[in-house]
């Protein structure tokens, strides 16, 4: 059987989208599930657009997530160079080829040509397209233009008539018609190639067997088989994938901190929860398994669990997912990753974080989430006493303030301040009082922590703040409830 080669070529243009990630982990997947390469290209072709810095994100991010290619621009391989840039004269080499055999032409059409071409069409309501107007030139007019050093570049020539179809694993046999197509531009005037010329003579070359893609080039590959055709080489087998969309109209947007793989790392998410996610939008391994080391995607994955339909962002997901990690984590890992967390939230050194990272790490579903869920600890925040007010405790304002003056002598006898002898002197009292256990330790938490919601119970916090903040925030807590 031949050996799979597929490759990731992402153009340096800024952060990596979560929607080039998902591209990249499943030709990665794919070609390590049959033991073949996976190629890391950089199409750098398009220099307008280029990031300083990007390349190096890219590689940290492929890094980060790994996804180890196996010959790329910075280990080298057989078939390099691995950036486009640095493959000029291959292209021109190639694009000359084309012409000699038919499949392209020169063109010396200049801007003001093209611009008059396209206002006519546009105002006779037709498709912009070039006309094939240098297609025409003969021999001679073309050497003549040649020789005398007019600019050009070379366009594909594409049919005029009949149609072109090609075959894509997931969507079957796509059919269009050869007039819907453009003569495109193939090597531009600068001599460096456009995507679509460069990315075939790459994949050719480089001996790719499976291209790997967003469903966005499906409206290109007729153009791209045309190429092979004419070149007369092997086409690759086409795998396109659909979207990945932030609801069924939108698209994940960067400007709100959600399309790439960056903005999740800084939301607190951790990279192999990404991982596991992203692999799940648009692709079913079958089954009810949903967390995923890499290792087990690499066994599991099949391209026939590629889905046409768009890729839907479900945050919930992703953050439970989160959650599943970040209980898989040891207790010391975790306290390592809050403690950048904790920084600008607590700064009393009397409060052992420690603790507090092993209250937080069952019940924290992302990193970000922390200051908000911490935030007490230093200070407590002005709450109001309806908090107290709890309809399944059974609390409410005014067995509240019983039950915090009889907390208060129960506490202060607790001389030792543990957290098994605060929780014995607590529960002592609810037998005494023979009370729900809700009736104390719901207010309670209420007055140590000023919020409903927290990483504790209020013997877990009131054990961290101390015997004296804690007397002194439930006595701030009577006071609330006296007025």
């Amino acid at each position: 059987m031949e050996k799979i080669r597929t490759r990731f070529a992402p153009s340096p243009t800024g952060y990596m989208h979560i929607g080039n990630l998902r591209t990249a982990l499943y030709a990665y997947l794919l070609t390590k599930h049959s033991g073949g390469d996976f190629i890391l290209r950089i199409e750098d072709t398009d220099q307008e657009r280029f990031v300083e810095g990007a390349v190096d994100l890219i590689y940290k991010t492929m890094k980060e997530t790994g996804l180890f290619h196996d010959e790329g621009p910075d280990i080298g391989g057989p078939y390099g160079p691995y950036v486009q840039s640095d493959r000029r004269s291959i292209y021109k080499e190639y694009a000359e080829k084309l012409v000699e055999l038919g499949g392209a032409y020169y063109c010396f059409c200049d801007k003001e040509r093209l611009d008059d071409l396209r206002q006519q069409q546009e105002a006779a309501k037709l498709m912009p397209k070039y006309d094939g107007h240098c297609a025409r030139l003969s021999k001679e007019e073309i050497a003549e233009k040649l020789a005398a050093g007019v600019p050009y570049v070379i366009r594909q020539k594409i049919p005029k008539r009949g149609t072109t179809s090609f075959y894509d694993e997931i969507y079957g046999k796509i059919t269009v018609d050869n007039a819907t197509l453009d003569d495109n531009v193939l090597l531009k005037s600068d001599g460096l190639p456009t995507y679509n010329f460069a990315n075939v003579i790459d994949d050719h070359l480089m001996k790719i067997t499976h291209v790997i893609r967003g469903s966005e080039y499906l409206s290109s590959s007729p153009k791209y088989n045309l190429l092979y055709e004419a070149f007369g080489w092997e086409v690759p087998k086409y795998i396109h994938v659909s979207p990945v969309m932030k609801d069924a109209h939108k698209k994940l947007s960067k400007r709100e901190g959600d399309a790439s793989y960056e903005d999740f790392i800084n939301k607190g998410y951790l990279k192999d929860a990404i991982v596991n996610y992203i692999a799940l939008l648009g692709w079913s391994p079958g089954g009810e398994q949903e967390v995923f080391t890499l290792e087990e995607l690499i066994e599991a994955f099949d391209i026939k669990g590629i889905s046409k339909s768009p890729a839907i962002f479900d945050q919930k997901k992703l953050d439970w997912l989160n959650g599943e990690y970040i209980r898989k984590l040891s207790a010391e890992e975790f306290h390592e990753m809050a403690l950048p967390y904790y920084k600008d939230v607590i700064k009393n050194p009397a409060i052992d974080l420690k603790k507090v990272s092993a209250l937080l790490q069952p019940r924290c579903e992302k990193l970000s989430d922390i200051p908000e869920q911490v935030d007490f600890f230093d200070a407590l925040p002005e709450y109001s006493p309806e908090m107290y007010c709890h309809k399944k405790m059974k609390t409410n304002e005014e067995n509240s303030l019983e039950s915090l003056k009889a907390i208060v002598p129960a506490l202060e006898a607790v001389s030792d301040w543990t957290l098994d002898n605060i929780h014995n002197a607590l529960f002592d009292l609810i037998a005494k009082l023979e009370v729900k256990n809700g009736i104390i330790l719901w207010p309670l938490r209420c007055a140590v922590s000023g919020k409903a919601f927290t990483p504790g119970g209020g013997v877990e916090l009131a054990e961290i703040l101390g015997k004296e903040e804690t007397l002194s925030r439930i006595e701030k807590g009577i006071e609330l409830l006296t007025k």
